[in-house]
């Protein structure tokens, strides 16, 4: 067979992604996007540094995002994402517009997101203004992103957040669900589990079905926006904010102000992605104290 025949290989758009030093979940990213888009990554250089308020900062500098562009620019991509929250929003919406402009300097003019000002657009696209957030941040870190939503004019209504200050992309999907169920939903339009260290895709369908409010996640809007940019749609079945038809269904449970109880059939199916990660989970997961790791999560 000669294999001229086929033509060669298929035309395809691409996304090029910046991520932190030690983002972990390429995978994750590559889930939300359609066969025919190809993910171009590269890292920021590494800084000796826990995550924190000073590891966002270092991560984001202009030189910093400029060079990684440069770096993906030689593949053409049809658009720029920085892939990561606390680098994206602590500065806030002055240095994370900032941030884009100089992703799309370097990048020859090509529309470039962060996952902060993702955020903000996702929740546009929903039409939410109160938000509820989880995040496996410390409590500064957490207190900086309720800072930059606020700036933003979206008013942040419930917090809880892990106290982690490493290796964030080994809490499994156990610890993810049960701080999302401790959530104060009571006023919320939507929950957001901020960090793209955090693994979000499996468990986004399953706790808008048992929650019955939007949830949206860090990797899910960074990967929403980016492709929206370059003219694409990002894959996401039962994702109310990729899919019109989920969110259609959670319409009749907007304004009500509480949630009702979660159907039992949607549990089962939070536990049985759970077990698929072989993740063994605690009997609970509660808010920790100012700055210190949670001693009961499961990292394992």
């Amino acid at each position: 067979m000669d294999i001229t025949t086929f033509g060669g290989p298929v035309p395809q758009l691409g996304i090029g992604v910046v991520a932190p030093f030690d983002f972990a979940l390429d995978r994750e990213l590559w889930r939300w996007t359609p066969e025919e888009i190809s993910l171009h990554l590269t890292r920021t250089p590494y800084v000796p540094v826990e995550v924190s308020v000073d590891m966002a900062r270092l991560i984001s500098e202009h030189e910093t995002l400029h060079n990684a562009v440069m770096a993906l620019d030689a593949v053409r991509p049809a658009s720029y994402a920085y892939a990561c929250t606390s680098g994206s929003f602590v500065g806030g919406t002055a240095h994370e517009r900032a941030m884009c402009v100089s992703m799309s300097g370097a990048g020859g003019g090509a529309p470039s997101v962060t996952t902060s000002g993702a955020l903000l657009e996702a929740l546009g696209e929903l039409g939410a203004r109160r938000v509820s957030v989880i995040t496996p941040y410390t409590a500064s870190l957490t207190d900086s992103l309720a800072d930059f939503m606020g700036e933003a004019g979206v008013e942040v209504v419930g917090r809880q957040y892990m106290g982690l200050t490493g290796e964030i992309w080994k809490v499994g999907y156990r610890n993810v669900v049960e701080l999302a169920r401790s959530a104060d939903l009571t006023h919320a339009d939507c929950l957001f589990i901020s960090c793209t260290n955090l693994a979000t895709y499996d468990v986004i369908p399953q706790l808008e079905a048992e929650l019955r409010i939007p949830v949206i996640s860090a990797n899910q809007v960074t990967m929403w926006s980016a492709l929206r940019h370059a003219g694409a749609r990002a894959a996401g079945d039962y994702q109310s904010l990729i899919d019109p038809a989920a969110r259609a269904a959670l319409a009749p449970y907007q304004g009500r102000g509480i949630a009702p109880p979660p159907p039992a059939a949607a549990a089962a199916v939070v536990r049985e992605a759970a077990d698929w990660e072989q993740i063994a989970a605690p009997e609970a997961t509660a808010a920790a104290p100012p700055d210190e790791p949670a001693a009961d999560l499961d990292l394992g």
